[in-house]
């Protein structure tokens, strides 16, 4: 996908087979503002500023996908060194993963560090008259425990503010965000550190 009509269609189709426009704004890594105006095509708004971003050449393939895995790792402990940080206070004891595209990425993580896992659902995923995120019972538990949120692309930085949050009103010490790319330039989110692997700046 290169054209602002090839994003137009996909858009279209994902909202044809039902998905929600939170979900097609994570399918293609884009802000709510953006998938809006694909799906209205309103040409007489100008186009919003953002940046679409394609890694499904990776993340379409298993041996790639734990490659980056351990590129994201790597990255936070190379970080961890220049700042000469005390291992014990950096360790993990949970990779939290968001739904949907950080799972696979924090499943894999967690494996290389021996860790356990965690899946968070952001509010957005959420139905009812009070939407709210929370963290799936069927893995592991966030309560009292030091962890490392994972998730693929940061667009607006919203749902990474409510899962921060959400930790630290449950118990849990987040260490730090982990993440592919950064389309904001995101150093910290409520005193969390932000670790990607690519920051994507639009120049206008």
């Amino acid at each position: 996908m290169s054209t602002v009509d090839d994003l137009i269609r996909k858009a279209k189709q994902l909202l044809s087979e039902g998905h929600s426009q939170s979900q097609i704004g994570d399918e293609l890594n884009l802000s709510m503002e953006t998938v809006t105006w694909l799906l209205t095509q309103n040409r007489s708004e100008t186009v919003p500023k953002d940046v679409h971003i394609d890694w499904t050449g990776v993340s379409s393939h298993g041996s790639l996908l734990n490659e980056l895995a351990i590129l994201i790792i790597q990255r936070y402990y190379t970080a961890l060194d220049e700042a000469a940080e005390t291992p014990g206070e950096t360790c993990a004891d949970v990779i939290v993963g968001i739904a949907l595209s950080g799972i696979p990425l924090a499943t894999l993580i967690a494996m290389q560090e021996d860790v356990k896992v965690a899946l968070y659902y952001p509010s957005k995923y959420a139905t009812g008259d009070r939407p709210t995120g929370s963290i799936s019972g069927n893995f592991a538990s966030i309560k009292g425990q030091q962890c490392l949120i994972v998730d693929d692309v940061i667009t607006s930085g919203k749902t990474l503010k409510e899962v921060v949050s959400y930790l630290h009103s449950n118990g849990a010490r987040p260490l730090a965000i982990l993440v592919i790319f950064d389309k904001r330039g995101l150093r910290e989110v409520d005193g969390v550190p932000v670790y990607p692997l690519f920051t994507v700046t639009r120049l206008d």
